[in-house]
């Protein structure tokens, strides 16, 4: 089947070369024949320039365009098109002495006008080699565009994935570590039975559902992130108890923004497990505020030095992710003092 196909491809191939190399003498049978009725001089004379021109034109797009023009051999081209041009100018004027002796019997008044002239008899073969000279340059460079456009589609493609498969990754490594936090804060209260326990499993339920459901999402709405941060600082006040002294503010949250899924909520975790107790108490601030171009989010908490907040594993995959999602597109500022640590996020608005 694949021999059957390349035998009718080619046989195709000629035919149209045929019927094309018809249609040239049929040109250059009414070019020559202009205020002539010698049919029989005009037609011998325009088989004997169709070799000329057909390998003047195949050198020139089989050869000297593929081989020295698209492949920017400059020299190279521009010496064999002189070539080209001197061997098939001896062969031009080599057909007036043609029908100078073989079809005039040298009678030059009885030759037609124009095929006794040399400037024009180059100009009707040159006319035909520029012509599919230029549609061959034409298509090769279109053939060269479509190869660059599918292979930057490629790698685009190629790149989407890379990006994809690693945000998988940073979520894979986010979620573990939020799920140890908040079922070792669980495993606490089951071994004091404690009657917050339930609320808790409900709590921690509601967050699983929107870890393990709506984190694949490529978007969910800001007050969805919102409602979930809630239920974490629920969880991590059972924990804390009195040792806990937080305030989370939002303002301006708009029922239709959106965000990435568990984007803000590693800020707020990492602020509760690398925070340092003050006087017996871990201070805790959270404000959540939207303008109409971005939303802005400040986390800070009380911490100590000694503490190295900034190399915890959710600050690190949170920027990572922050970068695939939101390149250039925010701002994350991490300032680490002697007492307090600091977060401020801004991101564009989607």
């Amino acid at each position: 089947m694949f021999t059957k196909k390349i035998i009718l491809r080619k046989i195709k191939q000629i035919l149209l070369h045929f019927i094309f190399w018809s249609g040239v003498l049929l040109f250059f049978t009414n070019f020559f024949g202009f205020d002539s009725d010698d049919f029989n001089y005009v037609l011998s004379f325009s088989l004997f320039l169709i070799p000329i021109t057909i390998a003047t034109t195949y050198v020139s797009i089989y050869k000297l365009i593929p081989e020295y023009l698209i492949q920017k051999r400059y020299i190279f081209f521009g010496l064999y098109s002189v070539y080209t041009l001197i061997i098939s100018a001896y062969l031009i004027i080599i057909s007036v002495f043609f029908g100078l002796i073989y079809l005039s019997n040298f009678k030059y008044s009885d030759m037609p006008l124009i095929s006794k002239n040399i400037f024009f008899i180059m100009i009707a073969v040159y006319l035909v080699t520029i012509i599919v000279s230029a549609f061959k340059l034409l298509k090769l460079n279109l053939k060269t565009a479509e190869k660059t456009k599918t292979l930057e589609t490629k790698i685009l493609e190629t790149q989407l994935k890379l990006k994809e498969q690693e945000l998988n990754y940073l979520k894979m490594q986010i979620h573990p570590h939020f799920l140890f936090n908040t079922l070792n804060t669980m495993y606490g209260f089951a071994l004091k039975k404690a009657d917050e326990t339930p609320e808790m499993i409900l709590k921690l339920s509601n967050l699983l559902d929107y870890l393990l459901y709506q984190v694949d999402k490529p978007f969910v709405l800001l007050t969805e992130e919102i409602n979930h941060i809630k239920d974490y600082i629920t969880l991590e006040k059972m924990r804390f108890n009195d040792t806990l002294n937080i305030s989370f503010k939002t303002d301006n949250i708009s029922d239709t923004t959106k965000i990435a899924p568990m984007l803000l909520l590693p800020f707020i975790e990492n602020s509760f497990k690398h925070g340092s107790l003050k006087n017996g108490v871990l201070d805790i601030q959270i404000d959540l505020t939207c303008t109409d171009s971005e939303i802005h989010l400040f986390v800070k908490n009380t911490s100590s030095k000694t503490n190295k907040t900034t190399e915890g594993i959710g600050l690190i995959n949170m920027q990572k992710r922050l970068d695939l999602l939101y390149k250039e597109q925010y701002i994350l500022n991490i300032n680490n003092t002697k007492d307090t640590f600091e977060v401020t996020l801004k991101l564009n608005r989607l």
